[in-house]
């Protein structure tokens, strides 16, 4: 036993890293960063070949972090170099996620302010992100940015308004907010072979289900194949644009169609990132959610976010085509600190008494049979205070009566949860809107 153990030293202190195969090296560099790659290359001259290597290296590393996600190969039509795809995956990766419109927007735009950033085959797309008045948990899904690249390395993005696709820049200002204006520099948005792909594009809709595996649209194919041919062709004009002669035949299309259009500019929109959209083991409420609003009846989203003394304060995220919806202050705490199970019997009365909010489709078809919902076990419960209170002081009545204002969130064992004040006999549950990347019960537009 002793000799075996004095062998197996022997051989680990020979062992080197050149030692391994090649596929073995390439996946331990995989998970350096470029900076370290280069540190790395410069300890030997047998290690730079493999360091240089765009094939070998710098695919392994797009592949190991991104290869799930999107589809490697087929990025700038399969012919662009894997590093320069690296350090610009890095920069579209901060994307993923949801984001916010600020500032003013044209007159006119009725479009919502909340945007969704998801990966491609072989680009990223923004979608607007709206809920549904259908009376269903249904997220309304309007594609509306695409992200991809050239052959060259170039970025080829466009937004398409009213089924005309408009050759876009989008600037990243920091990690946290981006701006998407219109590129006048580009002959794209003008070019008739555009706008065909941008009625193609408007007149299909991909729908990710939860699982991320099944997918559906109203396009001939699947979905990976249609988006193939749509990226195919977007590669195709870019060769035809770039090749001699083009160029003079672009500027006297465009001069035709000022005169015959005369198109209106699109204005740049601006967008800040929701950083903390999903929750986590140690804030298991923050993040987006999605619930039935008690006004109307309707669905809604919530933002729930924790500050840094230790408090929680949710508000709605309304619609920016409606006044005063943008911030919709909705229940605060500034304690995290739960009640956990077994419940007292006022907290049981509590929350047995009331009625939980569904979709009105929902609440129609199931009449007679309990809600899903209410079967599910509470596993903890957190006071809470209405924020309505803070800019309505008069909501609480003359009485003056804490009840009015004090709450209950019922956060249940698949980590959803429900909340309502003690002045009403109804519980608002909320749901998840997106999960491990992909959103929910989503909806063609219509």
């Amino acid at each position: 036993m002793e000799d075996q153990e004095s062998n197996l030293g022997i051989v680990g202190e020979t062992m080197s890293f050149s030692d391994f195969p090649e596929d073995v090296q390439l996946c331990i560099l995989s998970f350096l960063t470029p900076s370290d790659i280069s540190t790395f290359a410069c300890t030997s001259k047998r290690f730079v070949s493999l360091c240089r290597s765009d094939s070998k290296l710098w695919f392994s590393m797009c592949d190991r972090r991104w290869g799930s996600k999107t589809q490697i190969r087929k990025w700038g039509n399969g012919r662009i170099g894997y590093k320069r795809l690296y350090k610009t995956l890095i920069e579209y990766e901060n994307l993923i996620g949801f984001w916010r419109r600020i500032g003013q927007v044209a007159a006119g735009t009725l479009s919502p302010s909340l945007v969704f950033f998801e990966w491609g085959p072989s680009f990223i797309t923004g979608s607007r992100v709206s809920p549904s008045k259908n009376g269903t948990y249904q997220v309304k899904k309007s594609p509306f940015l695409w992200m991809s690249l050239s052959s060259d390395g170039e970025a080829l993005n466009y937004v398409d308004p009213d089924s005309e696709l408009i050759h876009v820049s989008v600037s990243f200002m920091g990690k946290n907010h981006v701006v998407v204006e219109e590129n006048q520099s580009s002959c794209y948005s003008c070019l008739p072979e555009m706008r065909k792909i941008g009625l193609q594009i408007s007149g299909s809709y991909v729908n990710t289900q939860a699982n991320g595996a099944d997918t559906t649209s109203r396009a001939t194919g699947s979905s990976e194949n249609f988006n193939d041919q749509l990226m195919s062709e977007m590669y195709q004009y870019f060769a035809n644009w770039t090749s001699p002669g083009s160029v003079r035949a672009w500027r006297r299309q465009r001069k035709r169609e000022k005169g015959l259009h005369g198109r209106r500019k699109w204005e740049p929109e601006h967008f800040v990132k929701i950083v903390n959209c999903s929750p986590t083991p140690s804030r298991p409420l923050e993040g987006l959610w999605k619930g039935i609003c008690d006004d109307d009846v309707s669905l809604d989203f919530y933002l729930v976010a924790y500050d840094d003394i230790g408090g929680i304060a949710c508000r709605r995220i309304g619609d920016s085509s409606e006044p005063f919806s943008s911030y919709s202050p909705v229940f605060w705490t500034s304690t995290t600190t739960f009640i956990d199970s077994p419940l007292s019997p006022e907290e049981i009365y509590l929350y047995d008494s009331r009625v939980h909010l569904t979709p009105l489709s929902a609440a129609n078809c199931i009449q007679n049979e309990s809600n899903p919902t209410e079967d599910e076990p509470v596993k903890r419960v957190l006071h809470i205070s209405s924020s309505y209170d803070l800019v309505i002081p008069d909501l609480a009545g003359n009485s003056g009566n804490p009840r009015n204002t004090e709450g209950r969130i019922w956060q249940y064992e698949d980590g959803t949860f429900g909340f309502g004040f003690l002045r009403n006999n109804f519980i608002i549950d909320l749901k998840h809107i997106a999960y491990d990347g992909c959103l929910l019960d989503t909806m063609e537009p219509c």
